[in-house]
């Protein structure tokens, strides 16, 4: 069986704080059983076969610490330092960086020299995965790529393109979290794999039998949606029945990844139901519902101010039209107030709900949200949960903070018209909020 020689760097403190700001309990989890998202990673996104973790390090401040989001705690810091023998069990050469000042450690530092002396070790190592969303590692990426290595970055928080342009695979915050939950992982710029169109072609052609050991779940599966087929009174959301039947039926769904068909579309394709047509993200039975008006995708192109363009440019803010943004604030908000906030969750629950309001905001759209106003200082699992108000000044926010990291310079006029856009209103008094993190 081929292997590919793989090494992993972790900056345990850029990345757990990171996954602690989006999702504290994923966090943990994360840091607590290493061994678990550590063997999925070694079959995702890879070429040539699996990757053989020929390097583990990780590098860890043993003083850092985070504060406990529960208030009851009788300890109000969680220490990095107890999550050590963790790493340990998993393999991994645990390697402390204490901080030589008030803000920064060694980690990149030691990152970067580690990784150099690898590329002139008798063993060649196929690739080098960086768990950071450090972009001061940027040089290391550019000295890999010239010494022909494939390169992975593992990241939480929106790191700058210039950083992950030069890596062969990027796991954003969404994809390392569906790591953690075990969850499957999709790579595409659209990642709504559950809830993608199938052509009535492949209805009729596509019926592979399920995966071995899954006969039982499959049925339950075929009589759960053959009931909500047959009792529609309506064109039924596919992502919305999706996320249903994935909550009745785990975790067999998330174990066999949709029965061995991969994705949930080719699950209900496979069952064959009488009269079936889809349009966009809809399913509908003809001899019963009329056609629904097709939702229309993401305009191919939406005409934005000068400033709004740039951001999309440089830090790849989604283009949306902008009635679209408070919309997403709002689902936000009703998310935060009616949920236990899991981002996994709440990107999939945030996405179906604006669908219903015939905005087809993506997957990637939305966590792009979630990250920017966590980011900015207002988590979603802040109690008591935010406004809407409160998640458009945080996020906009922290855009203006990502920008003047990046270097985007805007005029008081550019600042104005990006409120103007975004949301909130422009207002001097809050415009500092929010702007006080930027993620490295």
């Amino acid at each position: 069986m081929n292997h590919v020689r793989a090494a992993l760097y972790l900056d345990f403190d850029n990345v757990f704080s990171g996954l602690y700001k989006l999702d504290p309990d994923v966090a943990v989890h994360f840091a607590e059983d290493p061994g678990g998202w550590l063997r999925r990673l070694a079959t995702t996104a890879t070429t040539g076969g699996t990757r053989r973790w020929l390097v583990l390090r990780c590098y860890l401040n043993p003083a850092g610490w985070v504060y406990r989001t529960d208030p009851g705690e009788e300890q109000p810091r969680l220490y990095y330092s107890k999550f050590r023998p963790s790493f340990v069990r998993a393999g991994f050469d645990v390697i402390d960086c204490p901080r030589y000042n008030s803000t920064k450690n060694a980690a990149d530092i030691r990152i970067v020299v580690d990784a150099v002396d690898a590329l002139s070790a008798d063993t060649r190592y196929d690739e080098f995965v960086i768990a950071s969303g450090d972009s001061d590692m940027t040089p290391l990426l550019q000295r890999l790529r010239r010494s022909d290595r494939r390169t992975m970055i593992v990241s939480p928080a929106d790191a700058a393109e210039a950083f992950t342009a030069i890596a062969d695979q990027v796991l954003d915050s969404q994809h390392l979290l569906a790591l953690v939950q075990g969850e499957s992982i999709d790579l595409d710029d659209e990642p709504d794999s559950e809830a993608e169109e199938f052509d009535e072609h492949v209805v009729a052609a596509d019926r592979d039998p399920p995966a071995s050991g899954q006969s039982d779940a499959y049925e339950a599966f075929r009589s759960l949606v053959t009931q909500e087929y047959a009792t529609a009174t309506e064109p039924l959301n596919m992502a919305s029945l999706a996320t249903r039947l994935r909550k009745q039926l785990e975790p067999s769904v998330s174990d066999s990844n949709w029965f061995g068909f991969g994705t949930f579309n080719r699950a209900v394709a496979s069952l064959t139901l009488p009269n079936l047509r889809t349009s966009g993200h809809l399913l509908w039975d003809t001899s019963r519902h009329p056609a629904p008006e097709a939702v229309s995708s993401t305009p191919s192109h939406v005409a934005l101010p000068d400033p709004i363009e740039r951001l999309g440019d440089q830090l790849d803010l989604p283009r949306m039209p902008q009635p679209w943004w408070p919309a997403i604030y709002r689902t936000l908000a009703e998310y935060a107030q009616s949920q236990r906030f899991n981002l996994t969750q709440c990107t999939r629950w945030a996405r179906d709900h604006l669908r219903e309001q015939g905005l087809p905001v993506s997957r990637n759209a939305v966590g792009f949200v979630v990250r920017g106003t966590s980011f900015g200082g207002c988590p979603l699992h802040r109690q008591p949960p935010p406004t809407a108000d409160e998640i458009a000044t945080a996020f906009v926010g922290n855009v203006l903070s990502r920008a003047d990291a990046a270097e985007i310079t805007f005029s008081d006029d550019e600042i104005a018209a990006v409120h103007a856009w975004l949301g909130p209103p422009f207002d001097e008094s809050t415009e500092q909020v929010g702007r006080t993190e930027k993620p490295s």
